[in-house]
């Protein structure tokens, strides 16, 4: 029997809302610049400039640091995806990491728009639902269907199921995992003996209440924004149009041309040439206030986002204060800083799941830690700034220059050992 919907294959119903359902589709057709309605021009491609400039700032210098062999192939297998997720996650407002341990970590990237809620707990953390993923072999279109819950005693159990089909129309007839090699060693259903924090997957979430219809579901960097990209779109069509009406036109009688000279520039009349003549057609163009319109709607999203002035308008053009420009950093500074948290989240979650798991499969690993992050020249303070600010203090006698070090090259500086080592290391003469 062919199956035409996720919900139906599931058997369960998407708790997602229409609304939140409409705005998921709309945020992913503006970052991938398709679905554009009639009369609006895709190609600014704002929603992926400003996806894309954050993804940017947050890891341009990013570094971590992590204790015990187990925890940094984690984190080694976290990093190599971190700007695949946080892409997903800006753009679909949350994002599932879905890992794989073994004698390797890794982890698989699951956008919002590949998954169903069918059940939430007191906290918004979804307790029963659905994934998939789709491959081609062939002829045939293949799509893994995943659901993840916790039945009555709490455990977290994962259900695999397969479907083939010969077009995208539909998810097709259900056939044996074993059809394909990536999955054939997939159980139909595994009952993990414990309960797994959001049902064995890193969750990321933007942050803040959401915009839509205010339910638990993470929302858009650019959610807010929508109309106003939509509004961007339709005014870049209108300068096209405006650019294409305004062409000159050499406008003749038919006869007076040659063969070939026929095209968007000669245009001929089939009348009298005593009547036509020859003359040419240039209408008047409104450029400037298109312009100044579209620049004022890349200064509103810019404000609704809180991105620093100038990143996406034109910074030359824009007329600021001095206290416009740093009000506007600050946005800008404050808005990253709350994106890298929610990274360092993930990777503490992904570093506590990983350790969880493979004690389930009896491995043996280190106790966890929290890995340690640098962000390098930070959106809110200059490393190099603060490093002439300690040596000044060394100078000054306010501060050893083991502690100077310590935090220089991220070592630790907490006990006399310590502090020995790092002589050792740095100051032999002593």
């Amino acid at each position: 029997m062919n199956q035409f919907n996720y919900q139906e294959a599931f058997g369960a119903e998407d708790r997602t809302t229409d609304a939140m359902q409409k705005a998921i589709r709309e945020w992913y057709d503006l970052y991938y610049g398709r679905n554009c309605p009639q009369g609006h021009d895709p190609g600014q491609r704002v929603a992926y400039t400003i996806v894309s400039k954050l993804v940017k700032t947050m890891f341009g210098e990013y570094q971590t640091q992590t204790q015990g062999v187990f925890a940094h192939g984690v984190v080694a297998a976290l990093n190599e995806k971190s700007r695949e997720a946080m892409h997903q996650t800006l753009v679909g407002g949350e994002c599932y990491l879905k890992p794989w341990v073994g004698e390797q970590v890794t982890f698989g990237v699951i956008p919002r728009c590949n998954a169903l809620i069918f059940g939430r707990n007191g906290k918004g953390e979804p307790v029963d639902m659905g994934i998939w993923e789709r491959s081609s072999r062939g002829k045939y279109q293949y799509t893994l269907l995943e659901r993840r819950y916790l039945d009555e005693a709490g455990h977290t159990v994962i259900e695999n199921r397969l479907f083939r089909s010969a077009n995208d129309r539909n998810l097709g007839q259900e056939v044996p995992l074993s059809q394909l090699p990536d999955y054939a060693a997939l159980p139909k259903r595994y009952v993990y003996p414990v309960g797994l924090a959001n049902l064995g997957l890193v969750r990321i979430k933007t942050p803040g209440i959401n915009c839509v219809d205010g339910s638990w579901d993470g929302v858009s960097v650019y959610a807010a924004a929508v109309d106003l990209i939509r509004a961007i779109d339709e005014n870049e069509a209108q300068l096209i149009e405006e650019f294409r009406r305004g062409e000159s036109r050499i406008i003749a009688s038919a006869d007076m041309l040659r063969d070939g000279l026929q095209d968007h520039l000669f245009v001929g009349m089939d009348d009298d040439p005593q009547n036509v003549g020859i003359h040419i057609f240039s209408p008047q163009l409104r450029e400037t206030s298109y312009l100044h319109r579209k620049q004022e709607y890349l200064r509103n999203v810019e404000s609704v986002i809180g991105l620093k002035r100038g990143m996406l308008s034109d910074a030359n053009e824009a007329q600021k204060t001095a206290t416009e420009i740093a009000s506007s950093a600050g946005d800008f500074n404050l808005t990253v800083m709350e994106y890298q948290r929610i990274w360092e989240k993930a990777l503490a979650d992904g570093v506590q799941l990983c350790i969880q798991l493979a004690k389930v499969q009896g491995m043996d690993t280190e106790q966890p830690e929290i890995p340690a992050v640098d962000w390098g020249n930070g959106v809110l303070y200059d490393e190099d700034k603060t490093w002439a600010d300690y040596m000044n203090m060394v100078s000054t006698g306010l501060v050893k220059p083991e502690i100077a070090l310590a935090w220089r090259f991220g070592m630790q500086a907490e006990t006399e050992e310590d502090l020995a080592a790092i002589r050792q290391k740095f100051m032999p003469e002593l």
